[in-house]
């Protein structure tokens, strides 16, 4: 299964159950978002160097 796939699926989980049990993200979203980009940049520059 595709790993794009699989992170949306796993956040919609977690959105649902914090929805059931009324929590609000811990994050706010814009910080929230500035983390995913810094992990999609870090994943990226670690896969160029793990594929020299």
């Amino acid at each position: 299964m595709s790993p794009l796939l699989v992170s949306l699926g796993a956040g919609v989980l977690i959105g649902l159950v914090y929805a059931l049990l009324n929590v609000r993200s811990p994050a706010p979203p814009a910080i929230a978002l500035i983390g995913l980009l810094g992990m999609v940049i870090g994943g990226q520059l670690a896969a160029q160097f793990l594929s020299r």
